[in-house]
């Protein structure tokens, strides 16, 4: 078979070598004769392995011994209500960053919860860019950001911090985790749906600092109680396992490529390239202002100065199947900012950013 490619937002790209163990694991996990999906989550060897996960995410991330990790379900968009039902007091304030479509989606949650004011926002220019101007409140609890925008390809270079001292960040990491270094000095809690940059859907990573639980002052429903997975050590209910398994592959994956710093490195190459391309070639442009350009997602369209209106749609459609004919899948770009999407995260190998950049060469309308 040729090489594919999947440049898929995400559900996305997971290495072949957590492909490879998941597919033993569906039939005879650990030599146990067992489908881990048959196995109890309370079973020895599925304790075990959650253990080894949580392991690996602190030591991955470098996560203080006084932050909690926790494998839920319900994606990162349960988290839009959940952090301000869990942190936000009823007549408290937070601050949230309107940066993209999941951003605005938080934001409207937690407006149910309490006061929301909105520190800045990219909104009325299709959230091309990173908004530097942030006017926080001062008596905020905490400042909500979405650190990478899968949509419009824009990524927070350096992210911003709480004007309150007292106050934290709760940052949606959903499709940058695991690809950059956190400085946990501010931050209350990240979160993150796998299904982008750390695993398969059905498990969303949660990394809460254990002294902010418990303070909203409302009566929370139990399951929706971050405290309740605390103290159930995330098996409070049956925990997505079998997910929660192939993020333990795909983080001894980025172990053994040597962890952080070197995944960094290599994202950083691998866009590199893919930007220098849409920039040189005068049949593409980019969407993103540059200086926010993301590392993970990157948004292009043709440019109008080269393909009429009258063309545009045939070109589209002929140049998404140019691709696909040579194995590169799922580049059509989202429909609020149409032309084409290449979702490069940790996993995808430089090999597809070097045929992508080759099929733009080749291309001709």
């Amino acid at each position: 078979m040729k090489a594919i490619y999947n440049f898929s937002a995400g559900p996305s790209v997971l290495p072949q070598e957590a492909l490879r163990a998941a597919a033993e694991a569906a039939t005879n996990f650990n030599q146990t004769g067992m489908s881990l999906m048959t196995m109890s989550h309370r079973s020895k060897p599925v304790m075990d392995m959650f253990a080894e996960t949580e392991e690996l995410i602190r030591e991955l991330l470098a996560v203080p011994s006084n932050f909690k990790v926790l494998f839920l379900g319900g994606g990162a968009s349960m988290q839009f209500c959940m952090a301000p039902m869990n942190l936000l007091p009823q007549n408290a304030v937070a601050d949230y960053t309107d940066t993209g479509a999941w951003g605005s989606k938080a934001l409207q949650e937690a407006k149910m919860f309490g006061q929301v004011n909105v520190a800045c926002s990219s909104k009325t220019d299709n959230y091309s860019y990173i908004p530097k101007d942030l006017q926080q409140s001062k008596d905020s609890v905490y400042l909500h950001l979405t650190s990478n925008n899968t949509i419009f390809g824009t990524q927070w270079k350096e992210l911003p911090t709480p004007i309150n001292p007292e106050a934290y960040q709760v940052i949606d990491a959903s499709s940058d985790i695991f690809s950059y270094e956190l400085d946990w000095s501010r931050i209350g809690m990240v979160y993150a749906g796998a299904q982008k940059n750390a695993g398969p859907a059905g498990v969303t990573l949660v990394i809460i600092r254990e002294d902010i639980v418990g303070k909203s002052g409302r009566e929370i429903p139990t399951i929706l109680d971050y405290a309740t997975h605390i103290k159930g050590a995330s098996m409070y209910n049956t925990p997505p396992v079998f997910s929660v398994y192939v993020m333990n592959e795909t983080l001894k994956w980025l172990k053994s490529l040597g962890g952080i710093k070197a995944m960094q490195a290599i994202n950083e190459r691998k866009a590199a390239k893919l930007y220098a391309e849409i920039d040189a070639n005068p049949l593409f442009k980019g969407t993103a202002a540059k200086e926010d350009r993301s590392l993970m997602n990157v948004p292009f369209i043709l440019n109008p100065e080269k393909v009429s209106a009258e063309q545009k749609e045939s070109a589209e459609k002929s140049f998404l199947a140019f691709c696909k004919d040579r194995g590169l899948e799922t580049l059509a770009g989202h429909r609020v900012v149409g032309g084409f999407r290449a979702s490069i995260y940790n996993a995808m190998p430089e090999a597809g950013i070097d045929a992508l950049v080759q099929a733009m060469k080749d291309f001709k309308i």
